[in-house]
């Protein structure tokens, strides 16, 4: 089992920037990606980015140039340039073949 706990959410004006984290525990050496979604409400949850293992990164065209995913202790997404469309909750997930955790979510909202 892995347990995911997020964290740094909060508000924010447009154009600023927040930081969130995800801490891992457990047996994280189960997990081959991992990523952050978001779902804001009454849409569906979607991928923002994502990092494997081997430090390959991907983006939601949405996100590019505005948002950074990194992961060494924890997993991180730096959110720069933010906007009011990216207010939702932001999940943490970690992923392989055979396995599937997400993070309990942290509420991002950015004002106009």
């Amino acid at each position: 089992q892995v347990q995911l706990v997020e964290s740094g959410g909060g508000l924010v004006q447009a154009g600023g920037s927040l930081r969130l984290s995800c801490v891992a525990s457990g047996n994280i050496f189960s997990i081959n990606v991992m990523g952050w979604y978001r779902q804001a409400p009454g849409k569906q949850r979607e991928l923002v980015a994502a990092i494997t293992n081997t430090g390959t990164r991907s983006y939601a065209d949405s996100v590019k140039g505005r948002f950074s995913i990194t992961k060494n202790s924890a997993l991180y997404l730096q959110m720069n340039s933010l906007k009011p469309e990216d207010t939702a909750v932001y999940y943490c997930r970690g992923w392989s073949t055979s396995n599937d955790y997400w993070g309990q979510g942290t509420q991002v909202t950015v004002s106009s």
